[in-house]
Parts: structure tokens; sequence; C-alpha cells
């Protein structure tokens, strides 16, 4: 059934009236309103440091969740894995817990040659060159960000003071096809590539799709916000690991953000 740590849950601790989710081995109650979403399981005790009182709730397979709280507010950080099937696989089963609000917080390659190592890009749309997508709706559906999510964001990296860019990015399936010289379809690749750049994609990546797209047919808001580390326009997917630090800041300061926004609204109710 997976991987499990010290003092975290195991399947065998679960019952069926738990309403327990298969992969993610978490039940109603285990997690906030609020989600963040990396990928590597290895960053979600990196995020969780900045939660009050946080303790790790489940661990399986590459679905990691931490549970704390942020100025009162309770709040989550669980770990994807890499692309969009996971991904996909832990957005469902977290919306069914009752989380409503989600950003990913991730790493990416950049497209344009404006977008420097350890920027960070808050996506407003993505691509959808995966395949998770296409078997649940159209590929004429567009895969968009919340608009609260996103400008919250923004705003967030704006008071840290956190180089960032805004605009679409592109999400994909397969990592090593980036550059690829020896691949039947090399050719068509790389002539995607420089229409994506040609068309002001600033960065790829292999989650967002998903995430944009289950969260509209979901009804839940989500957004992303990504580091950083690669140019892919220059064939080098991987550089360095940096502007993750920022990228982890700006979420959580979004996520204030959006608590006090959606208190503000409550109230007038």
């Amino acid at each position: 059934m997976g991987t499990t740590r010290k003092g975290t849950r195991r399947a065998s601790d679960h019952h069926p009236q738990d309403e327990f989710q298969y992969h993610i081995h978490l039940k109603k109650g285990d997690v906030g309103r609020y989600v963040i979403l990396p990928g590597d399981p290895g960053r979600v005790p990196a995020i969780a440091s900045f939660f009050d009182d946080a303790r790790e709730i489940a661990f399986n397979r590459e679905f990691r969740t931490y549970t704390g709280f942020l100025d009162g507010i309770k709040v989550s950080c669980t770990s994807t894995g890499i692309g969009c099937p996971s991904t996909a696989i832990a957005l469902e089963e977290l919306i069914k817990l009752g989380a409503d609000t989600f950003i990913r917080v991730g790493t990416a390659g950049a497209l344009q040659r404006h977008v420097k190592l350890g920027d960070i890009c808050i996506s407003t749309a993505a691509v959808r060159e995966e395949g998770t997508t296409r078997q649940y709706v159209p590929l004429s559906y567009p895969a968009v960000a919340d608009l609260d999510v996103t400008l919250a964001l923004r705003d967030a990296a704006r008071r840290l003071g956190v180089r960032h860019h805004c605009g679409i990015s592109h999400c994909k399936d397969a990592f090593y096809t980036e550059g690829a010289e020896d691949l039947p379809i090399a050719r068509e690749n790389d002539m995607k590539w420089e229409a994506w750049h040609r068309s002001n994609v600033l960065a790829t990546s292999m989650e967002a799709a998903a995430l944009f797209v289950i969260s509209s047919i979901r009804r839940v808001r989500a957004g992303e916000v990504l580091a950083i580390i690669g140019l892919t326009y220059d064939d080098a997917p991987i550089v360095a690991k940096v502007g993750i630090d920022e990228a982890i800041q700006t979420a959580i300061e979004a996520i204030k953000i959006l608590h006090r926004q959606d208190a503000a609204r409550e109230s007038t109710r």
C-alpha cells in the first residue's frame, strides 16, 4: 500500500466509516480548507515549517500530508508526485474531504529569456499538452487558474518584493523530451517548443493542467506559483534549485490574503 513513516497513518489504521481516501490516506477533519500542493514529498516539511503546530498526518506512495495553522487558520500541505495523473488523484480526494482552495508550489523551466533563474511565475492558465485532462473534458476547454487565488499570489509577491511574472504556463507529460534530438518526433517537438516560445508562454512544468481543469469542474479554487530552476529555451531543464523559498513564502502570504477576503465576505452574509 505504499510508504509510511513513524507516527503517521497506515492503511490498517482505518475503517470504512472513516471515509478514508484510498491514495492519500486521509479522512474528513484531517485537512484544512486551504491546501498547498508541492510535487516533492520532501518539500512538505519545509512548507509546513511555516505553520504553527504542524504535524504529519499521512504518507502513502507520493502523497505526504502535514496539517497545522496559519494565523489560527487550519491549513494543510499535500504532495502530489510528478505529473497530472497523480495530481488529479490528490486533488479529487482532497476535494472529497472538504478542501476548496489549492495553491500548487512547483518548479519549472523558463520558455522566455526575460524569465530568469530564481524568478517566480504565477500561472494564469496552462497549455494542455498532457493526457490526463483529455479524459475529463475536450481540448477546447481551457485550463484556467482561479482569479481570486491568482490575484492573491500576485499581491503576495508584490508585498514580499519577489521578482515575479504572471502569464500562461505549459503543462506536459514527458520530462526528457526537452531538447532530445534522438527521438522519432524530435522535429515535431522542436516546432512545438518554438510555438510556445513565440506565443509568450512563460514556463513549462507538469501539473497545472489537471489542477486548473479539475478545480474548475469541481467548483473549487486553484492557483499556481512556480520557481524557475531551468532554462528550457536553452535545452537546460534544470540548472539550479533557486527561487523555491520565495515561491513557498508567496503561497503562504497568499493564503493569509485569501483568508482575510473570505472572512470579510462571510461576515456580510
